[in-house]
């Protein structure tokens, strides 16, 4: 039975807003009497919820992020490579997807082409998909394709597997945790409203307002509201998006609480980004990013959501936190699938559509027990916590082929969309995990130890309804985690031994002598050492990390062919990262990674010890900002990103050249009636390069192909 979500959270939180801005007017209109308000000075941090961890110098990353079921930790505490991107640089950079957030950070590249309805990630080599974002640590509730960065207070970054804070993610990624944090009120009141412009000519607006109510403040709200249309910058292609988002929070002396609720929709007209999949060695210029290969295509997206949170803080060495929320996300059209297949060296290709119609409804939920005590010198904080992760996933879809060049693509006829999508899987991660960090010597060492026994339960199914499939497996994972602070906390060195898990391959290669055998999940093994340095306005994290994957191969051949989950991939590589302030009025954020990865382990040993799939041994990305001298209010910024060449295929016969983009922008703040404005302008590849960017996956020679040229500019004022 399909799952149709329609949550009343959401739909009190949307008829919150227009009831919210009227009751700020009316605020306003009423100061124009007798009485007077007192001027608001609203900061860049005004905003900030106070219980998550304070921005640092510069205000475009935060000093620390959440680590799972542990809760927020400072980065210097944390035994992890992290970083917690702020709303500021949101709003700063004027992103309008994740994707546009995590551009600033050198360990993640992207495995979609620019442009197109799914964004997924991949970090530190290993894929992290659009379903793979969490929600407060919470997998299953994050927005599905475009993820809209209106309501979110903090991205944050943890990378590597990481299994035992997280749990199992509904598609496996091992590469790391995107966790997003919603937006709270903060304590001052907040009214911003924004409208901008994108190329080729989308138009949008987005209200932001936050407000917090009670004698001690205990109550707020926080809605956020987003439209845009209009053309983008592929030719003919046309875009519209709606987003609105309802927060409420309650925190009391021992209770905090939240509900949140989101609508998001995104459709398009005319066209949609091409994935590039190459028939040859010789590899074909990359075509000009605004070439329309799908000119016919059209598709919506539209996910719905609530989330509902609690903490229970019994004493000081006590406390309970528990969650539970609702999403469901369903698709039409020609959204993903629209690849230029066989592609050979003149450009020449065979296109395929893939016209779909489904739904994915998740339910997640989470409960654990915090206890904070000490034995002898020892302090502890034990966690406990559960969590469940139900799926349900419904899809058909109708396939047609068409010749055409990349340079000089026709107009395809598109193929129907399905008439129903029937359900085609049910899937539950569920899990237990014990936690136990220990403090030493006035917390100069942390030594974190667990365990999570990870459960995974999938049943598919057919068009008519039987099974197909059934799989019911379970694992346990360790992790050990490290932090030394010899000479003060303003040098941290730390290591980590951790698993990420992957549901186990299926063998549905009918010829095969062990057809229809399901292996046990993956278990992907991260060790990690490196060292973090604070040097007051600026920090520095250098790490060293290996990160092997198990992968499903073939042995023997015919009448003797298996297949084993005994492959591996492997990846070494080292990272640096910076931010913060390098004087008073200059801001730097980036970084630097140098990979090797590699096919440890393949079929027959055929590409043993050959370059693993879309592994570029240098990635980086550097960015600064600069507070100009000579007009106030004035800042400048420029950014530069680059990647190696890559292999597309494990036999290391077709290889992409390596790319860089420079990106520059402007912003003037100043006051308009007595009201905080701000003006921005940035222009994403400034030179309008046409480049491959990446590798769309390990298996096949896919390519992805760079944005290009954007130039975006807001107006945004506070009332």
């Amino acid at each position: 039975m399909m799952l149709r979500m329609t949550p009343v959270a959401l739909a009190v939180g949307m008829a919150t807003l227009p009831q919210f801005v009227w009751a700020q007017a009316m605020a306003d209109e009423g100061s124009r009497g007798e009485t007077v308000l007192a001027p608001v000075n609203i900061t860049a941090t005004a905003d900030t919820p106070t219980d998550l961890p304070k921005p640092y110098a510069g205000g475009q990353v935060a000093t620390g992020a959440r680590l799972g079921a542990l809760g927020n930790l400072e980065v210097m505490n944390t035994p992890f490579n992290v970083t917690s991107y702020t709303a500021e640089l949101i709003q700063d950079q004027q992103a309008h997807t994740l994707a546009d957030v995590l551009a600033n950070d050198p360990s993640v590249r992207f495995t979609t082409s620019s442009g197109h309805m799914y964004e997924n990630f991949r970090v530190r080599g290993f894929d992290v998909s659009a379903s793979d974002l969490a929600i407060n640590g919470m997998f299953g509730l994050a927005p599905i394709g475009h993820t809209p960065v209106e309501y979110i207070e903090r991205v944050e970054v943890l990378k590597g597997p990481s299994a035992l804070f997280s749990g199992m993610a509904p598609s496996g990624g091992v590469g790391g945790v995107i966790n997003l944090v919603p937006k709270r009120a903060g304590d001052d009141p907040l009214l911003r409203v924004s409208t901008g412009f994108q190329s080729d000519s989308q138009l949008g607006t987005s209200i932001d307002a936050g407000r917090r109510f009670g004698e001690q403040r205990q109550w707020g709200v926080r809605v956020n509201g987003a439209l845009s249309n209009g053309d983008t910058t592929l030719d003919g292609q046309s875009k519209k998006r709606e987003f609105y988002s309802s927060a409420l929070d309650y925190r009391g002396e021992s209770l905090t609480a939240s509900l949140d609720a989101y609508h998001s929709k995104e459709s398009f007209r005319g066209g949609t980004p091409a994935m590039f999949w190459f028939a040859t060695p010789s590899i074909p210029k990359a075509p000009d990013p605004s070439t329309n290969q799908f000119k016919t295509g059209y598709g919506e997206l539209e996910s719905n959501a609530f989330v509902l949170r609690a903490d229970y803080e019994f004493n000081e060495h006590l406390s309970a936190f528990g969650g539970f929320g609702m999403m469901n996300h369903d698709y039409s059209g020609f959204i993903n699938g629209t690849h230029a297949r066989q592609i050979d060296a003149s450009g020449n290709y065979t296109g395929r559509m893939v016209g779909q119609l489904g739904y994915s409804n998740f339910v997640s939920s989470e409960a654990g027990v915090r206890s904070r005590f000490a034995t002898g010198g020892v302090k502890h904080e034990l966690v406990v916590q559960a969590s469940n992760l139900k799926e349900e996933d419904g899809s058909a879809n109708n396939q047609s082929t068409f010749a055409s060049n990349i340079y000089n693509p026709i107009t395809p006829v598109m193929v129907a969309l399905p008439r129903s999508a029937p359900k085609t899987a049910d899937s539950t991660l569920s899990s237990l995990a014990l936690v136990d960090t220990l403090s030493f010597a006035d917390d100069a060492v942390r030594l974190t130890l667990g365990l999570r026994n990870q459960s995974v339960k999938t049943t598919n199914f057919n068009a008519t309804g039987a099974v197909t499939a059934r799989y019911d497996k379970s694992v346990v994972t360790p992790a050990v985690g490290l932090v030394v602070k010899p000479w003060g906390p303003a040098l941290s060195l730390y290591a980590n031994y951790v698993q990420g898990l992957s549901k186990g391959d299926t063998v549905t290669d009918t010829s095969a002598a062990n057809y229809g055998h399901v292996f046990a999940p993956y278990k992907t093994e991260q060790k990690e050492i490196g060292a973090k340095w604070d040097a007051g306005t600026f920090t520095h994290t250098l790490s060293l990390y290996q990160i092997a994957k198990p992968m499903m191969v073939s042995t023997g051949s015919l009448p003797s062919l298996t297949y084993t989950d005994e492959g591996e991939k492997r990846v070494r590589g080292v990272e640096w990262n910076t931010f913060g302030e390098v004087t008073r009025n200059v801001r730097v954020l980036g970084g630097v990674t140098y990979g090797q990865g590699v096919q440890t382990k393949t079929a027959g040993d055929l590409n043993n010890g050959k370059v693993a799939v879309g592994a570029p041994r240098w990635q980086g990305n550097i960015g600064t900002e600069w507070d100009t001298p000579w007009l106030s209010g004035v800042t400048l910024s420029a950014r530069v990103q680059a990647s190696g060449s890559q292999y597309l295929d494990s036999a290391n016969t077709q290889q992409i050249a390596g790319w860089s983009q420079f990106d520059v922008g402007a912003r003037y703040a100043t006051r308009l009636d007595g009201r905080k404005l701000v003006l921005r302008a940035n222009v994403v590849n400034l030179f309008d390069r046409h480049y491959y960017a990446g590798s769309f996956s390990d298996s096949t020679p896919i390519a992805t192909l760079g944005q290009g040229r954007t130039l975006t500019a807001s107006a945004t004022m506070e009332f």
